[in-house]
């Protein structure tokens, strides 16, 4: 997608109406907010846009260049020679960078992983999941703080909530959603047959109570008595909350505090999310489907990753991308070259619909 030279014109000179605007000292508040956001988001189209035009202003000045010198002639057109070559990429990140942006990219996100068919050894990949979670969130400078737990009896996860807060969470997790699915020995085998398990993923763009406001009179709290694996007491204190939704049917429990008002702000925390989440899937519909097809919709019984231990290989099904090192994703490097791949193959499908 070729962008005009018009366009490219109009879009250096919104951004040095932002850059003056914020140098100005005269605005505040909400509107030093709002022409702020709008440079962050600006930024990198114009240094892309920047690029293109410098590109091609070269490329028209060596063009009508009236070179008597056989010499300098040859240079000028290995010049231009180079200059075509790197302009295909140059308008290409530019288009990438026009690329119209999912508002939620920017946002933290809540990380759910629940254990799925398989037993103990579902839950034990659910753990193995939220590590590899950890560790690449670690290597992006976030922050990873668990909500809430349930572990199982050999040190699995039955289901993990966490909060994920960082720079761009979203935009690097969202294609994360889904079943993954593992190949392997359990440790609780012993004839040393390779078992399947599963485990469902779910990152949800975090909502604050701007995006969501939620009415006491559609909301219905229960209080009682947290316990831990086996029936053990956390505490003996009527701490554990269980809040329904009651025009949703949404049930979320958080038990983990030994605060009953803790206990309620993180479980307000992850409803208020799940709403937000749910009315944005209710708002893109059709479009957000069609978008996301190449990479999955982001359906949670959909079958998206495969993690093979014998073979030492994780295969990604909806790009048909198979990376033979799969102790290095499970580490966190590996993971990275999967989300890019995915990113990639989405950034593509989106380029081509606006070409069509």
């Amino acid at each position: 997608m070729a962008v005009s030279d018009a366009r490219l014109g109009q879009i250096a000179a919104r951004f040095a109406e932002l850059e003056a605007r914020l140098a100005s000292g005269t605005l505040e508040g909400e509107g030093f907010v709002a022409a702020s956001r709008d440079y962050a988001e600006l930024e990198p189209v114009a240094r892309a846009a920047r690029a293109v035009q410098v590109m091609r202003a070269e490329l028209a000045s060596l063009a009508a260049l009236e070179e008597p010198d056989a010499e300098m002639r040859a240079l000028a057109e290995e010049e231009m020679h180079s200059l075509r070559s790197l302009l295909p990429e140059a308008e290409r990140t530019l288009a990438i960078a026009m690329l119209p942006r999912d508002s939620a990219d920017v946002r933290p996100a809540m990380l759910e992983i629940r254990a799925g068919t398989g037993g103990d050894e579902a839950a034990l990949f659910a753990a193995d999941l939220f590590r590899m979670y950890e560790r690449f969130a670690a290597e992006q400078g976030w922050k990873v703080e668990v909500i809430s737990a349930n572990a199982s009896e050999l040190g699995g996860f039955k289901e993990v909530i966490a909060h994920v807060a960082g720079q761009g969470v979203f935009a690097r997790l969202k294609f994360e959603s889904g079943v993954h699915r593992v190949q392997r020995v359990p440790v609780t085998e012993s004839g040393g047959r390779i078992h399947t398990s599963a485990a469902t993923v779910a990152v949800l763009p975090e909502a604050d109570e701007v995006d969501v406001a939620i009415e006491d009179k559609d909301i219905k709290i229960d209080i009682y008595r947290a316990s831990g694996a086996g029936g053990q007491h956390v505490n003996t204190t009527d701490s554990a909350v269980r809040i329904t939704h009651l025009p949703t049917g949404l049930v979320v429990t958080q038990q983990d505090e030994r605060s009953q008002h803790k206990n309620k702000a993180k479980a307000m925390q992850v409803l208020r999310t799940r709403l937000y989440d749910l009315r944005r899937e209710q708002a893109q519909g059709a479009e957000a489907e069609a978008r996301r097809a190449l990479v999955g919709s982001g359906d949670r019984s959909e079958r998206i990753r495969t993690y093979n231990f014998p073979q030492g290989r994780v295969t990604d099904h909806r790009i048909n991308l198979t990376l033979h090192r799969l102790p290095e994703v499970l580490a966190g490097p590996g993971l990275g070259e999967l989300i890019d791949a995915l990113t990639a193959e989405d950034q593509a499908k989106r380029l081509a619909a606006m070409d069509d």
